[in-house]
């Protein structure tokens, strides 16, 4: 009798860390969880701001600074391979790169603004079909009492006739 009290007990010990090693393995994962959803938070944020500040003007001119600090150089070899590779991979990267972002922002705006006015005058075109509709819905109303009327008038003749 003695072991199957310390068999239950064991079985119940064991249940206990089962169920505590659960909650622990539940904690720490909603614990990275919202570590990882704070990380991807941040790295939005930072890709943001660093794509705001990218896809200016001032930029592409800072851009094109620093390019041009090498040009001395390439022209100095007069190794056409080398000066065609200066303005491939150095000027027209790093210039470009910011000049197309522009681009793509003024293009993004005027797209949002299409959209805009699309949808303002979907608004109105509603507003004008729901106003014919309830145009509509008083003519119907009205021919309905018209259709009544001259049901009750063909009666009433009918009934002359017949009598």
């Amino acid at each position: 009798m003695m072991n199957e009290g310390t068999n239950k007990g064991c079985a119940s010990d064991r249940n206990r860390r089962l169920a505590i090693s659960f909650i622990q393995d539940f904690t720490s994962l909603s614990t990275k969880e919202a570590l990882m959803s704070k990380i991807a938070d941040f790295n939005q944020k930072l890709g943001a701001r660093i794509t705001s500040l990218v896809g200016t003007m001032w930029c592409a001119y800072a851009f094109a600074a620093i390019a041009l600090v090498s040009l001395p150089s390439a022209l100095k070899t007069g190794d056409t391979v080398v000066i065609v590779a200066w303005i491939a991979q150095t000027f027209l990267q790093l210039v470009l790169l910011s000049i197309i972002m522009v681009g793509q922002d003024v293009q993004s705006k005027s797209v949002e603004q299409k959209i805009n006015e699309t949808h303002t005058a979907s608004l109105g075109e509603f507003e004008l079909a729901k106003e014919a509709r309830g145009i509509a819905n008083e003519e119907l109303k009205e021919l309905k009492e018209i259709s009544v009327e001259v049901h009750q008038l063909l009666q009433r003749l009918e009934g002359k006739f017949t009598a």
